[in-house]
Formats: structure tokens, sequence, C-alpha cells
């Protein structure tokens, strides 16, 4: 452990952009560092054991070739960053933010959220100092400047948006970009109140109103020129001539979030009414940054080469249709809600313990990825490990299931710190809270280039039924589905293969009850019934 020495620094008051992130981490730890390297006065270290919250947090384990401005961003989701020191020596920086309730914001929230700064684990915690105090050298002139050029709304003659609306248009489109995707970049920035996508020129498009001048100011400023995928995508932004915008559908290529009502038009998946309303439910963090983001998306959507973007707001469904281009094999897509390799156990939490069993996490999870072993706390039953079979299949699970109710409750998905679940002793008795699944035979991904890959859709109120023996008829299937309390509103085989139908139940959570009850019941003839979620609608 190395020694210290107190480094005084001044204060400033601007504010970043952006944010990546981090975790909390408790253990000693005392820094012996200079500032930059270059520095020749020394900064003491916290870390002394658990700290008490102050507005000052310290940051450890950075990139070797971190900016200031990727620093900066860690903060801001949570309230103005007005101070910055950067110890890149050691791969170390302390941020300040406006208030002690910012800061404990940003760590309540990075200590569930596994941080990752371009593949690297980030540690974030309270410092022992309650202020910053800068000096006039040369590292700290570039971080008061980088404060500056991230505080286009502190200026004191602040740029006036022209429209809050925003053309987007997306070059190099090598891979496909959703409306989804679109909103889960730029809703970090404020409230997205519509958006359109269309092609144009031969150009994928996009028009996107925001609830205000100053968000779309600082989502232009902040995205204008970043690749959405690692080399391609890139997002070219401006003002638009218009000043508002007229959604007449709500489907996959048009949304009014102010209007849950619309319809979803022709030949459009229908958009569930409690989706939409769902999109307005405060969630996790109840004094989260932007307190009028209508949307929050898992953590981690990368925005490439120079900022990561996640949007750590209120724990919110996902909307339907996120993830559209899930018919890329894993390895094409690149960095969209890039979870750590290696790292694919989720945290699930907000269940209702009187309900849940391993056995239903296992069905549910298992629509979007192989699960291996699941572990309901034996403290708290309200929360769970669901261990995936890789990062992506984690990713694609915690992008669809996010917000989505089971049993009454919202779901709220992170990733977990732990890397696997750990089996109980033999001699340790957990009740039956930790199975085991890795052998299962209802695995729906263990075939290379299974057509499962390319038929995974959102939750949504209508199920996919297939291995239906002959003699089983629409009245059979009905009863089996209304016979758990749901209601069965249509029922449709399909025309040419009377082994499949679809099923339109009540609403979208007892579509997942009805999933999580019947795949795999046994229709006789020795077929096992498969459900799974439709993009159709009947």
């Amino acid at each position: 452990m190395d020694g210290s020495v107190h480094h005084d620094i001044t204060v400033g008051t601007k504010r970043g952009s952006e944010e990546l992130f981090s975790s909390v981490s408790n253990g000693p730890y005392i820094m012996n560092t200079t500032a930059n390297g270059n520095d020749t006065k020394k900064f003491k270290g916290d870390l002394r054991g658990p700290s008490l919250p102050s507005r000052v947090i310290h940051i450890r384990k950075l990139p070797s070739d971190i900016t200031e401005a990727e620093v900066i961003s860690l903060g801001l989701p949570f309230g103005d960053v007005t101070n910055l020191l950067m110890l890149k020596a050691k791969n170390q920086a302390f941020l300040e933010m406006n208030s002690e309730e910012a800061a404990q914001n940003m760590v309540g929230y990075y200590s569930t959220v596994m941080p990752v700064i371009r593949h690297q684990p980030v540690y974030v915690q309270f410092s022992n100092h309650k202020e910053l105090k800068t000096d006039n050298s040369p590292n700290q002139e570039r971080a008061q400047a980088a404060l500056r050029a991230l505080s286009s709304s502190h200026v004191d003659t602040p740029m006036v948006a022209p429209s809050t609306v925003l053309r987007v248009v997306v070059e190099n489109l090598l891979y496909p970009v959703t409306l989804d995707a679109l909103c889960q970049i730029f809703s970090k920035f404020g409230t997205v109140l519509r958006i359109i996508i269309f092609t144009k020129n031969n150009q994928f498009q996009a028009l996107l109103q925001y609830s205000d001048g100053t968000s779309a100011q600082a989502a232009k400023l902040s995205l204008d020129g970043q690749n959405i995928y690692n080399g391609c995508c890139t997002l070219r932004i401006s003002f638009s001539k218009l000043n508002s915008l007229n959604i007449k559908y709500n489907n996959e290529k048009s949304r009014d979030f102010t209007r849950p009502d619309l319809p979803s038009g022709d030949s459009q998946p229908s958009l569930e009414h409690s989706a939409m309303a769902a999109a307005f439910t405060p969630g996790i963090i109840s004094a989260g940054p932007y307190a009028g983001a209508t949307h929050a998306f898992p953590p981690a959507f990368a925005i490439q080469p120079t900022m990561s973007s996640h949007y750590p707001g209120l724990t919110v469904p996902t909307l339907p249709g996120a993830l559209a281009a899930l018919t890329l094999p894993a390895s094409a897509r690149l960095g969209f809600h890039a979870i750590p390799a290696g790292h694919s156990v989720l945290l699930v939490s907000n269940l209702n313990p009187e309900r849940v069993t391993p056995h239903c996490l296992f069905i549910l999870f298992g629509v979007y990825g192989d699960v291996m072993r699941v572990k309901i706390l034996f403290n708290k039953k309200e929360n769970a490990l669901v261990q995936m079979s890789d990062s992506t299949q984690a990713q694609l699970a915690m992008s669809h299931l996010n917000g989505q109710r089971l049993h009454g409750k919202p779901l709220r998905i992170t990733l977990s710190k732990h890397t696997s679940v750990q089996l109980p002793r033999e001699d340790h008795e957990d009740q039956g809270l930790t199975k085991d699944y890795s052998s299962s035979p209802l695995h729906r991904f263990k075939k290379p280039g299974s057509k499962n890959y390319s038929n995974i859709f959102p939750p949504s109120a209508t199920l996919h039924l297939s291995n239906i023996p002959p003699s089983v008829v629409e009245d059979d299937l009905k009863m089996v589905f209304s016979s758990s309390g749901a209601i069965v509103k249509a029922f449709k085989f399909f025309q040419k293969d009377h082994k499949m139908a679809l099923i339109q139940m009540g609403s979208v959570e007892e579509a997942i009850d009805c999933l999580i009850t019947f795949h795999n019941h046994d229709l006789g003839e020795n077929h096992h019934l498969r459900v799974s979620f439709s993009k159709s609608s009947i």
C-alpha cells in the first residue's frame, strides 16, 4: 500500500456530458501518485475503508488512454459535474458533483451495474475529500477546458436551439438500426416525445422531437459524428426545419410517446397499450437523472469510438422491437449493449417471493438464450441470479425482459458482479432455490444455426404455438390456456400447417404467465407444446 501526500486543488463550476459506467468497491486503498504523471504535487487517496457520502467521487482502474471527457461523462446523468482531477499515471480520477445527493445517486446506481469502459472494469466510490481544489498546472487546465467544453448549458450566453426536432442520417449502414435503438441513444439527453424513421435518397433517416430545445442541442453536440457500431452506422445530426412531428401510428416506423392510444396502422405489429403506458412509470432510481425521461434501457449502449453511452435513467420497460436485428450472427452484433465477454450472470430483482421459482425464471429467460443456472437468494427471495450461456444471450434477455411484469410486479434486471452462479454444497440445504439447468433438454439454442435465433421477439400478448399434434383442435388449446385463469381473446391455426397456431391473451403479463406455464406442456401423442412470443397479432 502506497503512502500519500495531500495535494490541494481549486473548485471549478462547470458540467460534463454523457456517461460510462462503474461500480463500488469498499476495500482499503491509499493512492500515491503524481497527477497525470507530470504534476509535482501529490494527491492523497481514499479508500481507507467504507467512506461517508461526499460530493467527491474516487474512480479507479481507468484505461490508460482515458480522456477527461469520458471521466466527466460518468457523472453527468446524475447531476452537474463541478470539478475534475485526473491522475492518469495511476489510472485514477476524482470527480466532484454539484450535490451530495447527486453523488449518492451515482454511487448507488454504479454499485448495481458491471463497470466497463472499453472492456475494462472501473471502480467508483465516495472520496474522503469533501471538495476538490485545482491549481493552474497544464494538466488541470486541460481538465477545466474539458469541463467547459462539455457544459454548453452552463455558459454565460447559452446557445438557443433553433428547433426541438432533430434530423438524423445514419451513414455507412452495415447493420440494421431500429427505431428503438435510436430511442435508447437519444433518450439519454432528455425526453423524446416523438420519432419517425424512413428511407430517403437511399439513406436511413429519422426525425426525432424532444420536449425542449436544450435536450436537442445537447444530443446534437454529443452524438453528431459518433458511430453506433464499431466503424459503421455513423450519426449525422442537424436541426430540422420542422417545429413538431405529427405521428399517426405507433409501430416500428413511428411512435408518439405522448399518445399511447394511437393505432398501429395496417400490417404493422400491434403495440401493447400497457407497454406504452408503462414507459411513463418511475422505476428503480426514483431520484434518477433526467427525471422526466420516458425510456430507460439496460446499461451499456456503446457509442464508438470516443465515448460509451448507456442510459442509467429510470428503469422502465424496454419498448417492443428493441434489438430487432437479431438475425445477425452473434459475432456480427457489435458493441450494441456490449456486456463484457465472460459476464453472463443477470441480477433479477423485484420478484414476487410468493410465486417465483427457479423453473419459471428458467423458462422465461430461456426464450432469449440457454439458461445454465438459477439461484433465488435465500434471505431475499425477491432477488435471483440467472446465468445465461454467454454474454450475448444475457444482453438479449436483459434488453427484452427488463420492466416486463411477472406475477404482478415489473422485473428489474441488471448485470451481476458474479461471473457464475455457485451451486450449494452437498451438505447445504437451500430449499431448492438453486437449480442447474446446464444439461436441460429444453434449451432452445443448443443447435448452432437453429431457426430459433431468427425468431426472438419482445414479450407480446400474442403467443406462437408449435408442435401441436393432429388430434388437438382449437377448443382444446383454448381450454388449456384459459385453465390458468387467463383470458383467450383470439386463436388462429396456421393455414398451411396445423402444427402451429397463434393465441392472443388478454395482456402481455398474461401471455408471459402462460408461456411459463404451458411451454413443454404435454398434449399427448408424445407431443410437448412449444410456446414463444410472436411478432404478429391476430
